[in-house]
């Protein structure tokens, strides 16, 4: 639960903050601009969402996929297999890996509590490529805040989010390994197959 609820607050933060960053405005103030907005929805709708959850995924997909870089955060995830897939293969990856952070945000987002995220100042420079926003997740229970670090490239129409690092574990590094084992040993067709299999059950 714990790490779902931080996992719930990156993505809220993905959002809220690649909003800053495709505005060019302040982002601390952005962010807590946004999170307020995303955090209202739930207490607005958190009765419909948990009944008819297809409303909450709709919801993540129109607040939160627009800022991110889904085909960048992909080829690095699957690494050298990105050279080795098809076009047709790096297509359904990239769906299919859409579908699960979707699925992963909204699940944690329905955990969510009332966390308090302490804000630190950004990393880089604007005028760059890259830039790194720093945020702490302060839990209920009285352990230690937890290190949220949200990675934006400067795209030609904006700045997108492309990693998110949770106490400093890199969330594009977690799937690498975990998806370069599967493939080591079944195949990039057979690890796409398992991630519609188990997108599908949540769809129904």
């Amino acid at each position: 639960m714990k790490k779902l609820i931080v996992f719930l607050m990156a993505f809220q933060m993905f959002w809220a903050v690649s909003a800053f960053a495709a505005n060019a405005g302040n982002p601390e103030a952005l962010v807590r601009q946004k999170t307020v907005q995303i955090l209202s929805l739930l207490q607005k709708n958190r009765a419909e969402y948990k009944t008819h959850p297809a409303m909450l995924y709709a919801m993540v997909q129109q607040r939160v996929l627009p800022y991110f870089d889904f085909d960048l955060m992909s080829r690095w995830v699957l690494g050298r297999y990105w050279q080795q897939a098809t076009p047709q293969q790096r297509q359904a990856f990239i769906q299919q890996f859409r579908t699960l952070l979707v699925r992963t945000y909204a699940t944690a987002l329905m955990s969510y509590s009332g966390q308090r995220i302490i804000y630190l100042p950004f990393r880089g420079n604007l005028k760059g490529q890259t830039v790194t926003v720093r945020t702490l997740v302060q839990q209920d229970n009285g352990s230690p805040a937890v290190p949220v670090d949200y990675s934006f490239n400067k795209e030609p129409g904006g700045w997108k989010v492309y990693d998110v690092s949770i106490d400093r574990v890199s969330l594009v590094t977690n799937y690498r390994m975990t998806y370069s084992n599967k493939i080591q040993d079944q195949g990039l067709p057979a690890l796409i197959s398992s991630m519609e299999r188990v997108n599908a059950q949540y769809a129904r």
